[in-house]
């Protein structure tokens, strides 16, 4: 197996998955040439052609209105929005029209497409390069939603996206593109989307995340010295809540941890799916460690951020209470 970085491994897929469907499209500003600014989608032009691969004015709403119409007449349209925070112009293409495509049509048509995009800070981005905006798709029913984690969830999720029949928001986390290099099978292969992983059994406190805050948690529970179990979630809408639930009803104290903003942010849905089935399993209260309430700060990432310590800490406090 070779050694990718994410960025490698959605690479490979892509060229995998181009090359057996030949419906399969790619288009985003700088996404052809050029490789889009991540270098995502580097060398599909050149193997398959500007008719596949092609670059796109500056306008999102545009990219995804394009896509929606391709998806009507048997594409599988893949969508690069160069980062998350340029996603909002077109907020009411994805909400208004891919989400409710199969719905108000009866199933007649669908919208089986892929809207990727970079998320996230930790590369001192600033407030336009560096959001977590998940929760405001995560609103919108319809919409599949993903946050990958590592080179080889990053290929299993994008094949299994790439076979959905529904329009998928899929999150990459650019902060961990090329710091996180794993063992990647040659072959395709599936990851199925609404699973979450156990990447860690504890019997403690119950810590759940994803996307590259996963990785903050699991040095986390390293570093707290408690027995944690740690949940990557992988797809956050379908939420594998089994999973979690009985996670919770073993270790009876949970942590829920994520870049965006506290307020409204996904953990907030997390914990009341957990108080509505495992309220009585329940030790503690749920406790939050995210981002702040505050625009996404440059000069003050790393009081931003929710770090491994932040982490750490609350681990401790919810064992002490």
């Amino acid at each position: 197996m070779a050694v990718l970085n994410i960025i490698q491994s959605l690479n490979q897929t892509l060229h995998q998955q181009f090359a057996e469907n030949p419906k399969l499209v790619t288009f985003g500003e700088d996404a052809g040439a050029f490789g889009g600014v991540f270098r995502v989608t580097s060398g599909l032009q050149k193997a398959f052609g500007e008719d596949r691969c092609f670059d796109t004015p500056l306008c999102e709403q545009g990219i995804v209105g394009f896509g929606i119409g391709m998806a009507q007449v048997g594409f599988k349209p893949i969508c690069e929005i160069q980062f998350a925070d340029y996603i909002f112009p077109a907020y009411d293409q994805i909400v208004n029209e891919m989400a409710k495509m199969r719905y108000r049509t009866a199933d007649q048509y669908q919208c089986s497409m892929i809207v990727r995009t970079p998320y996230g800070g930790g590369i001192h981005g600033g407030h336009y390069h560096s959001q977590s905006p998940e929760a405001q798709f995560l609103h919108t029913p319809g919409l599949v939603v993903v946050c990958v984690s590592s080179p080889y969830d990053a290929k299993g999720l994008l094949t299994a996206a790439i076979q959905s029949k529904d329009p998928v928001i899929f999150f990459e986390p650019k902060r961990i593109y090329r710091a996180l290099k794993e063992e990647v099978p040659e072959e395709s292969y599936t990851i199925p989307l609404g699973k979450a992983h156990v990447a860690q059994e504890g019997n403690q406190v119950t810590l759940i995340g994803w996307g590259a805050q996963h990785h903050q948690n699991m040095e986390a529970a390293k570093l707290s010295g408690l027995s944690v179990e740690v949940i990557n979630l992988r797809t956050l809408n379908p939420l594998d809540i089994h999973t979690i639930e009985n996670s919770v009803k073993k270790t009876r104290r949970v942590v829920i941890s994520h870049e965006a903003p506290r307020t409204l942010g996904f953990g907030a849905e997390i914990a009341s799916q957990i108080y509505e089935r495992c309220f009585y399993h329940l030790e503690t209260p749920i406790l939050r460690v995210c981002g702040l309430d505050t625009p996404f700060p440059n000069a003050h990432e790393k009081e931003y951020m929710p770090d491994k310590e932040r982490v750490a800490h609350t681990l401790k406090e919810i064992v002490s209470l």
